[in-house]
């Protein structure tokens, strides 16, 4: 039986609770050391109506957004320009050094800064020949990310062999399994993933150490281990909060809540190496919970994981970090360090791995059997990182570095003595997708040897045989939308098929040009966490750790029809693609209509208002664009892929460039500048510094404006500028501001603080959410009752349970749920306001929701 595992989600005091709001990035761990430490409670992104509500508003400069937005993602480079499967080993390169920081935060720490990363991997290349450097990419603040491979000289040709075995395993699994040059030459890949939050700095420098052990050695061991293996590291995953000492990158994003939307270009890098390396074993190195804390995690599990292969492998590596970092010597009364725990042996709940947003839950989709987040004990960072003597800041940090350094020796010889069986279990994940076999259920029977396997482990679901992104006017709402999903799953490695003629499928006829995504293929997993509803979970677990529901087939503005056939195979007449065919088209003649359904379609209209482009707005919502902005219009059908169609439509309100002064969060702020509102970052504390309300033309506001937080002065300008202007606000902040500045009369109800997911919802049909999706997505939900004269529903839950995917539970006094959110109002607006309960920008993912808050931003203005 596994031992009782004490509940992460213990009733919390009063004091932590408010402290959780207080935090605007999502779940962290535990800061503080301390006997007997579990990891804290989740902390959400939140609100709370009757919590704190200044909370800080996001302030990337527009240059970060400019390069998440354009950096190209590309095959790795050596610093040849030669792609990175098809040469030997080793790829040595010359790094050009940084200019030299002291205001890097790691110095204080006595670890290593970012500008003298390049020189010690330019020393550790001259080392010998088993040290490679590869440019990765670029941090969203223009830093080089560098991947290091630690493996045995390798000719080309022994190269172009490896690349030829992974993609055997990968397409082909079953004869991978009967190849024994497989068995036999195949180097198993491993990676470890550093310093993915920014002020978590430890790992990197573990790294280079390991590095430097592995380039020198001549035992056995070692020489043996890198014959047989290639040790991937990437060095900082976050050079941009590791030179800050910030959680986030340089745009305000916490990298490891990104992977299933992608927008940063720095997930964008580690996804490249996840595909192009096909890890078999990772490590994900983080801090700081004392004891260190190394997953397998708790329930729920990821139900579209071969998990009964990721736990055997994922627990055994487990113990064996554990022993290892126990082993170090450490104790409570002597270095102030907790024995080491394994979640899913040792609690109840809270540190799921149900998501595919963190780093280790997104490896298995690309073929990972042991992915773990491993947090270091000590506490450097926050209030430690200012607070504590520099002497006892280098003590933890020293600490934390030889706990990091056990932890990865720990799996190379936990890779080491199990490749054969690591590689076998890869290859078994793969055939499994590609032949749709079902998944097999974790029991003590599947999986001997983890103790303590029951029912509440038990996660798996039913695959449907394919999907299909349809085309059509009709049946696609959006083929901009339609076109960017395909390109999303093409960058995550899902094979997808265009039809060549019409075809039936699934007892319906879908039109030539239609996109197929067979499941009997390698990343079927990766294909059903994206594209299906997912699951509504609320019974499961008494709360979540992070977000529980991400459907890009709802929340994305594209039609996905499911197909459930049993049929071996497809009978559609098709070719595989590698991008989306372009959707962009300009009518040759007669006034143009665009339509506002989609981001890129906003991004589209406001670049024409930029160029003074005398644009108007239709009854249905479109805009009417006058023929002599065909030009125009060409360069940005280009551009953002949408259509211009003819029209002989004139309209009727004139549409105007909206200069956006916007209190909210980096996902929120990142997502306006990605549809190319003219947005000015403020806060309380900017406009209690003085701001020129005449740079803007409407507000919004979600995070870091507290209304009774200003000084006189700023409260009168800021009231002033609402009632010649407007508000949009979303969420606790929004709807206090609006009811301090009395501009809708309503009243707001919290709905549950740790609810999330994707929800139905009915639209009716008004200037803010016509042609808008069904389906949104909620974060702690808000609802809108006793509405007052001139106030317009723009939106309601569902009846019934408006929840698809997700969690979310009523409160102990039951208030809160679904069932008390179901058929209220979502999305209200008057004539100088629209507030939104739903979370349509969150961290820049629900595409399709994105048209609603650009629609309102235009209408109040």
């Amino acid at each position: 039986m596994r031992l009782p595992r004490p509940a992460l989600i213990a009733t919390a005091t009063a004091t932590a609770a408010a402290a959780l709001l207080l935090t605007p990035n999502g779940a962290v761990a535990d800061p503080t050391p301390r006997p007997g430490a579990q990891p804290a409670p989740p902390v959400r992104e939140g609100s709370g109506l009757s919590g704190p509500s200044d909370r800080a508003a996001a302030k990337a400069p527009e240059s970060t957004t400019d390069r998440a937005l354009t950096t190209p993602v590309t095959e790795l480079t050596d610093g040849t320009g030669t792609a990175g499967g098809t040469r030997g080993y080793p790829r040595e390169q010359v790094l050009t050094p940084d200019a030299v920081n002291p205001a890097d935060k790691s110095i204080k720490l006595g670890l290593t800064p970012y500008h003298a990363i390049a020189p010690k991997l330019n020393a550790l290349q001259r080392l010998g020949d088993r040290v490679s450097v590869e440019v990765a990419g670029r941090s969203a603040g223009g830093h080089r990310l560098y991947l290091v491979t630690v493996t045995a000289p390798e000719s080309t040709r022994q190269a172009r062999a490896q690349e030829r075995m992974r993609e055997l395993i990968e397409n082909a699994p079953s004869a991978a399994a009967k190849d024994p040059s497989v068995k036999r030459t195949y180097k198993t890949p491993v990676f470890f993933n550093n310093n993915i939050h920014g002020n978590e700095w430890e790992g990197t420098d573990a790294a280079l150490k390991l590095i430097e052990k592995l380039a020198t050695a001549q035992d056995r061991s070692t020489t043996d281990l890198l014959a047989r293996n290639r040790v991937y590291f990437n060095i900082t995953a976050n050079p941009d909060g590791r030179i800050a000492g910030t959680r986030a990158n340089a745009n305000g994003f916490d990298l490891n809540r990104d992977f299933v939307t992608a927008s940063q270009p720095e997930v964008r890098a580690m996804r490249q190496i996840a595909i192009d390396k096909q890890p078999a074993v990772m490590v994900d190195l983080h801090g700081y919970v004392n004891g260190t804390l190394i997953e397998p995690t708790t329930p729920p599990h990821g139900e579209n994981y071969e998990y009964d292969l990721f736990l055997k492998n994922t627990y055994a590596n487990a113990l064996g970090m554990e022993a290892a970092v126990n082993g170090l010597g450490y104790t409570p009364a002597k270095d102030g360090v907790e024995p080491a725990q394994i979640p899913f042996r040792d609690q109840e709940e809270g540190w799921d791995d149900w998501p595919p947003i963190f780093t280790p839950q997104y490896m298995p989709f690309h073929g990972t059997v042991a992915a773990h987040t491993v947090e270091f004990p000590m506490a450097v960072n926050n209030d430690e990182y200012d607070d504590l003597p520099v002497a006892e800041l280098r003590r933890r940090s020293a600490i934390n570095v030889a706990i990091a350094g056990a932890a990865m020796r720990a799996s190379l010889n936990y890779t080491q003595t199990h490749r054969t069986s690591l590689i076998a279990d890869q290859i078994e994940v793969f055939r499994r997708s590609v032949t749709g076999a079902a998944q097999v259920p974790v029991s003590p029977e599947t999986v001997p040897g983890v103790p303590g396997i029951g029912p509440e482990d038990v996660y798996t679901t039913d695959f449907p045989r394919a999907y299909v992104i349809p085309a059509g006017t009709k049946a696609q709402r959006s083929a901009t939308a339609a076109a960017r999903l395909v390109d999303h799953l093409l960058a995550n490695d899902v094979q997808v098929r265009r039809a060549t003629k019409d075809f039936r499928l699934g007892g319906k006829t879908y039109a030539k040009g239609s996109y197929v995504v067979d499941l009997r293929q390698p990343k079927r997993g990766m294909a059903n966490v994206m594209l299906a509803d997912g699951r509504d979970i609320s019974d499961k677990v008494s709360v979540m750790y992070d977000i529980s529901g991400w459907s890009l087939g709802r929340l994305w503005g594209a039609t996905v029809d499911t197909v459930r056939t049993s049929s071996p195979k497809l009978s559609v007449p098709d070719r595989a693609v590698h991008e989306a065919a372009n959707v962009g088209y300009v009518a040759p003649r007669g006034t143009l209509r665009l339509r506002l359904d989609d981001a890129r379609e906003i991004a589209a209209l406001n670049s024409l208002l930029t160029d003074g482009v005398s644009v108007r707005r239709a009854a249905d919502g479109s805009a009417i664009v006058p023929a002599s902005a065909r030009a125009k219009a060409v360069a940005l059908a280009k551009k953002y892929d949408v259509a211009f169609d003819a029209t002989k439509a004139t309209g009727t309100t004139p549409l105007h460039r909206v200069r956006v002064a916007a209190a909210v969060t980096p996902g929120e702020l990142f997502a306006l500048r990605e549809m190319n509102f003219d947005v000015v970052p403020v806060s309380t504390a900017i406009l209690n510094a003085g701001f020129d309300w005449s740079k803007a033309d409407v507000l919004f506001a979600s995070a870091g404006l507290n209304h009774a937080g200003l000084n006189t002065a700023a409260r009168g300008a800021l009231d002033a500028f609402l009632d010649r202007r407007g508000l949009v606000g979303r969420g606790a902040t929004g709807a206090a501001l609006n009811a301090a500045t009395g501009l809708l009369a309503v009243e707001p109800v919290e709905g549950n603080g740790d609810a999330n997911g994707v929800v139905r919802v009915v639209n009716s049909g008004g200037g803010v959410t016509s042609g808008a999706p069904d389906h949104s997505f909620v974060y702690a939900p808000l609802w809108f009752t006793d509405l007052g004269p001139g106030v317009r529903v723009e939106q309601s839950y569902a009846a019934g349970n408006p929840l698809v995917s997700g969690h979310w539970r009523a409160l102990e006094d039951g208030s809160g749920g679904p069932a008390q959110a179901a058929s209220r109002a979502s999305v209200v607006s008057g004539p100088h306001a629209v507030l939104f309960g739903t979370e349509p920008l969150f961290r820049d993912h629900p595409k399709g929701q994105f048209p609603q808050v650009a629609r309102a931003l235009l209408t109040v203005s």
